[in-house]
């Protein structure tokens, strides 16, 4: 089995290096002498993953419960724990040097006899599968006793990597984009077949497993599998309508609807739904699922669509209303009747045992259409194709006044990319384009809002890296009622305090509005917000779906003399 200090040492060793190359590099040599059953997990591990992102178990480790880990592992109080992390900045840092500082604890591991001396990669894992698995009563007990011992295990090296590792949020610098290029070079596959592996799958370890057992054989060999979500296809801003025509010519144009993105996999009568976070949410949604079984006639698809709230006068609801339903998990049938949902669905990515990745997007819409018997509560979503600007402005208005957020301009010959934002699939909307951005940090607010967190510290996503690089603060637009919840809320995140700013664990998002992008040395992206208001908690969205770099730049760029409606 390979060691939990060799990764441990892998991870120091990335930490001090600043090329992608040399990155790549360490990972492909690192991923050719792992053992083939613990190739998968490292794969996900490298990037600070503990499960696939598709995978129903999620680790539920918050500060609070990782310090208490800590603490019993070093004997430490959980106030000095504490104190080291904001000394440190890091989690992983106040681990070693709580353990470093304090005799381990001895005599409380006799539940754990059986355990071979030494840390095991595979160990590792199996003890967080532990911890993902644990609820019910006394599941939080249970998650700081497994915790405690892998702590108590671990050499100081170890430590650092644990803990961040049980937040998931290992901060060396190792995105998709590494472990792609790495899963390459170690099996001598090409890049781009690993890239589309990794699209059917949406999971990197799977892909590291069938390259390193049957090389390009086995990744081209991969394929959709239903109940196995893959990333959805996302949109990036327009420069206006004008000018996506002339670059286009022609233009499919859809409504942008304001609502909740889904994707559906139907096999025979199972259906199962799932969140743009990749959420099943199947559960909460048994209007959707009997949308689906009356009204698709393939035997098995994968749709994409979008789940809206239509009021009594057919304008879309509060974004917040849709996730009350996608949140739910008792009393479903009452808050089903309270908040129904119309179904709109505008693509299929495969169908009846065929995956359609290879087709344009009017091939792939004639199919979804020839499987789908519109209802009142489910259809396909109407598409004109068009290069008459006077036109696509028409479809635009029809849409903002129907209460939607705008129109989808797509090129009608573009392929179905998961996970990437392109030139094939732009929005336009009426105002200046909102962020969804990630909340890194905090801070407590002053008078009457002295035992709240008043500003939020939000940053965009370097999608090289995977590193969150610091834009702005953010504190208009919160609401008393909002003030208390998000408190609350990020009191449980809470990983430095230092005085009245705090550091959050990476993990909630803000959509946020603001008048203009400037240029700033202050914050690590290089721009700033001017008067940036939040306008709602993206719950949909995890941390690392908030807004890159890259777009914010190209905001920057084409912000002076924007015009959505024409230009």
């Amino acid at each position: 089995m390979t060691s939990f200090q060799d990764f441990a040492a892998l991870c120091q060793r990335i930490e001090d290096t600043s090329s992608s190359l040399e990155m790549t590099q360490m990972v492909a040599d690192f991923f050719l002498m792992v053992d083939d059953d613990e190739l998968e997990i490292v794969s996900r591990f490298i990037m600070g993953l503990v499960f696939p992102v598709w995978s129903p178990l999620q680790m539920g480790i918050g500060p609070s419960l990782l310090y208490t880990s800590v603490s019993k592992a070093s004997g430490l109080p959980v106030k000095e724990v504490i104190n080291l992390v904001r000394e440190t900045g890091d989690v992983g840092l106040a681990a070693r040097d709580a353990l470093t500082a304090a005799q381990k604890a001895q005599s409380t591991f006799a539940v754990f006899n059986e355990e071979e001396p030494g840390l095991s990669v595979q160990n590792v894992y199996n003890r967080l599968i532990d911890i993902a698995n644990s609820s019910g009563k006394g599941s939080q007990a249970a998650r700081v006793r497994h915790l405690q011992f892998l702590f108590s295990e671990a050499t100081p090296v170890e430590a650092v990597y644990l803990a961040r590792l049980a937040i998931e949020e290992l901060r060396i610098g190792v995105g998709e984009g590494i472990v792609r290029d790495a899963i390459a070079a170690a099996f001598n596959v090409p890049k781009d077949a690993v890239e589309r592996a990794y699209m059917m799958t949406n999971d990197l370890g799977l892909v590291a497993r069938e390259a390193k057992r049957a090389g390009l054989d086995g990744v081209t060999g991969l394929d959709i599998k239903l109940g196995r979500p893959i990333k959805m296809m996302l949109a990036q801003v327009s420069q206006g309508i004008v000018a996506v025509t002339s670059e286009m010519g022609t233009v499919a144009v859809e409504w942008k609807f304001d609502g909740a993105r889904v994707q559906i996999h139907k096999d025979g009568d199972n259906v199962s739904i799932y969140s743009r976070r990749l959420e099943d949410v199947t559960g909460s949604l048994p209007d959707i699922v009997d949308m689906v079984r009356a009204g698709v006639s393939a035997r098995s698809a994968v749709l994409d669509g979008e789940a809206v709230v239509l009021g009594q006068d057919g304008k879309p609801g509060a974004f917040q209303q849709i996730l009350k339903r996608f949140r739910r998990k008792y009393d479903v049938d009452t808050k089903m009747g309270e908040i129904p949902l119309q179904l709109f669905l505008f693509d299929v990515v495969y169908l009846n045992g065929e995956s359609l990745f290879d087709m344009t997007l009017v091939q792939r819409r004639q199919r979804l259409v020839d499987c789908v018997t519109p209802s009142g509560t489910m259809q396909v979503a109407e598409q004109f194709v068009t290069s008459d600007v006077l036109t696509i402005e028409d479809i635009y208005k029809q849409a903002l006044n129907a209460g939607h957020e705008g129109v989808m301009l797509k090129n009608p010959e573009s392929l179905y990319s998961p996970g990437r934002r392109g030139k094939h699939w732009l929005k336009v909307k009426p105002l200046m384009e909102t962020l969804d951005l990630t909340v890194v940090g905090g801070e407590w607010g002053e008078g009457r809002r002295a035992n709240f967190i008043g500003s939020y510290q939000l940053a965009c996503i370097d999608p090289d890296t995977g590193d969150f690089l610091s834009i702005g603060r953010v504190g208009t637009g919160i609401t008393d009622e909002m003030l208390e919840e998000l408190t609350s809320r990020f009191k449980e995140l809470i990983v430095v305090e230092s005085g009245k700013e705090l550091e959050f664990v990476p993990q909630v998002v803000f959509e946020v509005a603001f008048e203009e992008i400037q240029k700033s040395p202050t914050y690590d992206s290089g721009f700033a917000l001017r008067f940036p208001r939040l306008v709602r908690v993206r719950d949909d969205k995890s941390a690392d779906e908030a807004d890159t770099h890259e777009r914010i730049e190209q905001l920057y760029l084409n912000q002076k003399g924007r015009n959505y409606n024409a230009a």
